[in-house]
């Protein structure tokens, strides 16, 4: 198995140990990730899982990813996708399924659903089971199948907005902090 990680410092054809990540999810609340990069993505790839690294993908090769979006107020955003080998699955986090039509730009300016986003801690334990299990679904989290997700989950991304203004259906980051503080943003 060939494997990549994208995540903050660590940029190569490995996977840090999960001693190395921790803090970036256990951290005081605040502190958590690494936003000040400028970039609050992440991503853990792995070429030719389950023994099939030496197949190319149209003869079986099974290739993984589980990518990561911070957000200082709502947790992490998990995304785990396999493919290859007769797979083509896509899952999401599943966090507060009410706030659905809500949504939060990250730093790259992409909408993600609010409702996907989960604590620090739930991510945490999603990444550290996916490395230990050399690429697995974690089991450890509750997911929806992209299928399941209503049309339109993930809105078009570079929509026409003037500074200062607020789409519909989206958070500003004032409400965004209210809703944390009353508990809404919990899964």
């Amino acid at each position: 198995m060939i494997k990549r990680v994208y995540f903050d410092d660590f940029d190569g054809p490995f996977w840090p140990s999960p001693a190395e990540l921790e803090p970036y999810f256990l951290a005081p609340e605040g502190k958590e990730w690494f936003y000040s990069s400028g970039n609050d993505s992440a991503g853990f790839d792995a070429t030719g899982v389950r023994g099939t690294e030496k197949l190319d993908r149209l003869k079986g090769r099974i290739d993984v990813r589980l990518s990561l979006w911070g957000n200082p107020k709502l947790g992490v955003l998990v995304m785990y996708r396999r493919y290859g080998g007769g797979f083509d699955e896509c899952h999401y986090s599943k966090g507060d399924m009410s706030r659905m039509r809500q949504w939060v730009r990250t730093l790259h300016s992409d909408p993600m659903p609010v409702s996907l986003y989960i604590p620090f801690a739930e991510a945490w334990k999603a990444v550290k089971e996916f490395l230990e299990t050399d690429g697995e679904l974690p089991q450890c989290i509750a997911w929806v199948n992209s299928r399941d997700l209503p049309a339109n989950s993930f809105p078009v991304p570079h929509e026409i907005v003037l500074p200062g203004e607020t789409p519909p259906g989206w958070l500003s980051p004032e409400e965004a902090a209210a809703a944390i503080a009353l508990g809404q943003g919990k899964s």
